[in-house]
């Protein structure tokens, strides 16, 4: 069986050597050099003829920087006659730009699906897409994973008494709602309208959450305003307390200072799907490393990858043998 090959960028060489460790196989060097004019050249210092080539690369800010070093990694391994290219995208940055909801304005994350496969990627291996569509934007295979498992997997032990689980909007509310389920837990959703990047308003909470303590999971916590305005109406309501959760920690902005801030949140969690932010010394983080290595191993053998989630996520169960009418 062809060889497993794996390569990093330098967006997150740690989560990348994780896996590898995880894997049992050495991460591989990658020379990247940047020219007098700013422009990249990528150089892949193993040999990729008719190999498996995993390619780790999260799109973490600068994200074009890290995208474009991307790009140049596929680009190189297709040119190196790797037997099958997979782009390792724990964290797809553009996901959150899937759909045309103004006059002339961009779908980012169609474009770059479509960068990812000119460059030669012939599957995308990633985590919680911030739509569900966005997998549609591929012409090649995706394995979408999820990480609500290792999430729950935190809060398994603790006292949950009188606790419910908060999605910040509607459109995360499937989501919430399996992973109360794994915890046994009632479940609840803001309504929120966004006014700008760092700006929201939720107008109502959908959900009983007066004198209980929450658990808000969200899918990616940038400049953490959906948070602080879920907090502050869940304190109207007579919640007394909330532990925030997430896939992808980014904490842009003043979003560390926000959320160390603020008197109702008793612990943030997040993955490594992301670098750790700086100045966050009470962050919480789960490492997803052993799921994208599983899927990884799991890839390279023609086996399932959506079994690693039975239990865990019914999107990710058999089919059923009719549809139901």
């Amino acid at each position: 069986m062809r060889e497993i090959v794996v390569f990093s960028g330098s967006a997150h060489s740690g989560l990348a050597e994780q896996i590898c460790a995880d894997l049992g196989v050495e991460l591989s060097p990658v020379e990247i050099h940047r020219f007098s004019n700013d422009c990249l050249q990528v150089q892949l210092q193993v040999n990729c003829r008719q190999r498996d080539v995993y390619i780790v690369q999260p799109l973490v800010p600068p994200t074009q920087e890290h995208l474009m070093e991307l790009l140049l990694m596929i680009d190189a391994a297709r040119g190196a006659s790797a037997q099958q290219i997979t782009a390792v995208m724990p964290h797809y940055a553009y996901a959150r730009s899937d759909k045309k909801d103004a006059s002339r304005i961009s779908i980012g994350g169609r474009l770059v699906a479509d960068l990812l496969v000119a460059a030669g990627a012939d599957r995308v291996l990633t985590m919680a897409l911030h739509a569900p569509q966005v997998h549609g934007f591929f012409s090649v295979p995706v394995d979408h994973l999820t990480a609500i498992g290792v999430l729950a997997d935190h809060f398994r032990g603790t006292d949950l008494t009188n606790t419910v689980v908060v999605s910040p909007d509607l459109g995360n509310a499937k989501t919430a709602t399996q992973f109360a389920r794994l915890l046994g837990l009632p479940v609840a959703a803001g309504s929120k309208q966004r006014l700008a990047d760092d700006r929201v308003v939720i107008d109502a909470i959908v959900g009983d959450v007066a004198g209980k303590k929450a658990i808000i999971l969200d899918d990616e916590i940038a400049t953490g305003g959906s948070i602080i305005e879920l907090l502050d109406r869940l304190k109207d309501l007579g919640c007394t307390q909330a532990a925030v959760a997430c896939t992808h920690g980014l904490f842009a902005g003043k979003a560390v200072e926000r959320l160390r801030s603020h008197p109702s949140i008793t612990e943030v969690i997040s993955t490594d799907t992301v670098p750790r932010p700086d100045g966050f010394p009470e962050l919480q983080v789960s490492s997803v490393s052993k799921l994208f290595a599983a899927a990884i191993q799991r890839i390279h053998d023609g086996e399932s990858v959506s079994s690693l989630f039975d239990g865990v996520d019914p999107t990710h169960a058999p089919p059923q043998p009719k549809l139901p009418f």
